[in-house]
């Protein structure tokens, strides 16, 4: 099997070879204070490197449709060791309530289908951890999928959102605390690890075009790609220098002194 196939099956089951996740992986810096939740304009996003990932329309489920506003998402990640926030921006020619982006997330080891984990070809069915925002309700939406019509909100909620229209794009913060108590509904965020992330937006208006507004599985969708919160820095090579020239002048110290002696 050649290269691109092996890729191919990587962004299905959402297991890239090492090698490439250096260039299909969204990387959320380590920063001291407070994270930009709340504010998808704040100056602290400037400092996170984008990633950038192709959208295509849905063809997975029956309902679909064949062209979609959003051909690429850009997204960025901070995190402070506690808490993750992850902001998707995207171009989108009007504001209407019914905009809406959405973040998905493999959930424990099962290598699911980026489309809500429906069970297909030799990948077993979900679970997926969905984050959701809509602009009419203004919030974040905590959802789990196991497979097409079984998108459901969870009993608890962990995820806020906050969305911010500009000049014909969308900024949108999701965020969540890296790890929860609900590890079989949850996508759980560990520092230094790579977990699998797809991306999914919806354009409410599209009339003009005379393209269906999107709505439910009529959307534009990525396949699976990387996510990385940032461990802390490794000073360790820096202290064993440290203590090896310590040494070394120690005993170079201790060897004059005898010399002088002697």
């Amino acid at each position: 099997m050649g290269v691109l196939a092996l890729v191919g099956l990587g962004l299905v089951w959402g297991t890239m070879p090492a090698h490439s996740q250096e260039s299909v992986a969204v990387r959320a810096n380590l920063v001291k204070g407070s994270l930009p939740t709340d504010d998808p304009t704040a100056a602290a996003w400037a400092t996170a490197q984008p990633a950038e990932f192709p959208m295509s329309p849905q063809v997975h489920w029956p309902v679909r449709i064949t062209e979609v506003t959003a051909k690429t998402v850009k997204v960025r990640g901070l995190h402070d060791g506690k808490n993750v926030a992850i902001m998707v921006e995207y171009s989108d020619p009007t504001e209407d309530p019914d905009d809406a982006a959405a973040l998905e997330f493999m959930v424990g080891d099962t290598k699911a289908h980026f489309a809500h984990g429906q069970p297909m070809f030799q990948v077993e069915g979900g679970p997926v951890n969905i984050w959701y925002w809509k602009n009419k309700d203004g919030k974040g939406v905590d959802m789990s999928a196991k497979g097409f019509g079984t998108l459901k909100p969870q009993s608890h909620q962990d995820v806020n959102a906050k969305g911010v229209y500009q000049s014909g794009t969308w900024k949108v913060v999701f965020s969540r605390p890296l790890a929860t108590e609900h590890p079989t509904e949850d996508t759980q965020i560990k520092p230094g690890d790579f977990i699998s992330i797809a991306f999914a937006v919806w354009d409410g208006k599209k009339l003009e075009s005379g393209q269906p507004k999107e709505k439910g599985s009529e959307k534009a969708i990525s396949s699976w790609w990387y996510f990385r919160a940032e461990p802390p820095p490794d000073y360790s090579p820096y202290i064993y220098a440290l203590l090896a020239v310590a040494l070394a002048v120690g005993f170079e110290l201790v060897l004059v002194r005898r010399l002088k002696k002697g």
